[in-house]
């Protein structure tokens, strides 16, 4: 057999492999397609329920916490699709929502200090 005919060969069952056990390259990319969707959807509900100056505080938000600001939207996505939104959010509307989120994670931190006496004499 001549080289090219056992390449086309290879080609032809690694092509056979991939469709039979799932080709890990599209599998990668049909989960990279999903979270794409996933992104429009959230942005699209977003500026459904955000007027401009507040989706730019936002967005503010995500540059310097984007761990607080992921949970703002999240919180705002579950309040759109349970119709708890009436009407587009203002800025103002927005930094109350930001500081009731700031007040719920919250972290409380505590300093203990032991002291231990040593007796030198």
């Amino acid at each position: 057999m001549a080289d090219e005919e056992l390449e086309a060969i290879r080609r032809q069952r690694m092509t056979e492999l991939q469709a039979k056990h799932g080709d890990p390259s599209s599998d990668q990319q049909g989960q990279q397609e999903a979270k794409q969707r996933e992104m429009e959807m959230r942005n699209s509900i977003l500026a459904q329920v955000l007027d401009q100056s507040a989706r730019a505080r936002l967005s503010n938000l995500a540059l310097v916490k984007p761990d607080k600001a992921k949970s703002v939207e999240n919180y705002l996505i579950q309040m759109a699709r349970f119709g708890q939104l009436g009407g587009k959010i203002t800025e103002a509307g927005l930094i109350e929502i930001l500081e009731k989120v700031s007040q719920q994670t919250e972290k409380k931190t505590t300093v203990k200090v032991r002291t231990f006496l040593t007796d030198d004499g």
